[in-house]
């Protein structure tokens, strides 16, 4: 088969374009074809050398939607989709023709979406769903403030709290587009400045903060996103832009009662991931989320094309079609 293979770090051009063996069916495990795979910051960072788990040589890629040819016979011809923090890292990923997962891994693709807008969908709906709805458990008639809501996590956020019917408050450096998926469902929009604490607070009915903080930008928001949360406000963690190492005031975090909590998709594979796919499954079954938007697509031969868009960054998803 085709895939994209890197051997040392780099930037996209370490990636190489190369005939492997096919995968081998096993015991409990599925052969699936790729017909198509999302390219994500993540796998430009990990063939940079970020993950220190990664082993090389390796195929990176960690979305995919595809159906299953080989396994058992009652998934034969299944369109299935999935993601993972182990494929492309420690094992092969997606940015190939075949990939092999554990049977108990597998899941339905939403009817409603075609394969290329599902293989767009694992990483950002996983992460923004185990931060959410695991970790900050967030309840209905709640509300929730997103930092970085013009990006991919955050607009995953958006439409799950959406679905809970709760409040979203949105913010970020600018404006999101009013059609996008996060646009259509966000109450109110704040810019990302020295005064975003100010200016939710001055929200009706929020000035004592919001119920849950979905900070996607970190480092240079995390102050910010402690700020906002209400007494026993819960603040979500996901990345550390600008710097890792950050410094607030630990007396105000105490008194506030605030929960901290970190969530990285990375530390699960893709059976664990199964579980929230399924979840995710349903939503767009039901027609609470909507289908990401699609901005670039390329062959798997165009692969250090496909990268280095990515690495620049797109206003939509980048997409490989083998």
């Amino acid at each position: 088969m085709k895939a994209l293979r890197f051997s040392r770090y780099g930037g996209p051009e370490v990636m190489e374009y190369v005939d492997v063996a096919t995968p081998r069916i096993e015991a409990d495990s599925a052969l699936v074809r790729i017909h198509a795979a999302s390219v994500n910051p993540s796998d430009v960072k990990n063939v940079s050398g970020h993950f220190s788990q990664t082993v090389l040589p390796r195929i990176p890629g960690r979305d995919f939607s595809g159906v299953v040819e080989r396994g058992p016979e009652a998934w034969l011809g299944m369109e299935v989709w999935g993601t993972g923090g182990d494929i492309g890292f420690t094992a092969d990923g997606t940015h190939a023709e075949y990939i092999l997962v554990p049977v108990n891994a597998l899941v339905r693709k939403p009817a409603a979406l075609s394969h290329e807008q599902a293989s767009a969908v694992g990483v950002n709906f996983v992460v923004a769903w185990l931060g959410t709805v695991d970790y900050a458990q967030l309840r209905e008639g709640e509300t929730i403030a997103v930092v970085g809501v013009g990006g991919g996590v955050g607009g995953a956020v958006t439409q799950i709290a959406k679905s809970l019917n709760c409040r979203i408050v949105g913010i970020d450096r600018s404006p999101v587009d009013a059609n996008s998926p996060a646009g259509k469902r966000i109450h109110a929009f704040v810019n990302f400045d020295e005064h975003t604490v100010a200016h939710v607070r001055d929200l009706k009915g929020l000035a004592d903060g919001v119920d849950v903080v979905f900070d996607s930008v970190g480092g240079i928001a995390f102050e910010t996103a402690l700020g906002l949360a209400k007494r026993r406000g819960r603040v979500v963690e996901i990345s550390a832009t600008g710097h890792r190492r950050v410094d607030f005031d630990l007396i105000d975090f105490y008194h506030n009662e605030t929960q901290l909590l970190g969530a990285d998709s990375a530390k699960l594979g893709i059976v664990e991931s199964a579980r929230l796919m399924r979840a995710i499954t349903q939503g767009f079954d039901h027609g609470k989320f909507d289908a990401p938007l699609i901005s670039h697509r390329y062959a798997l031969a165009e692969g250090r094309e496909a990268y280095e868009a990515v690495a620049k960054g797109t206003p939509g998803r980048v997409v490989l079609v083998p």
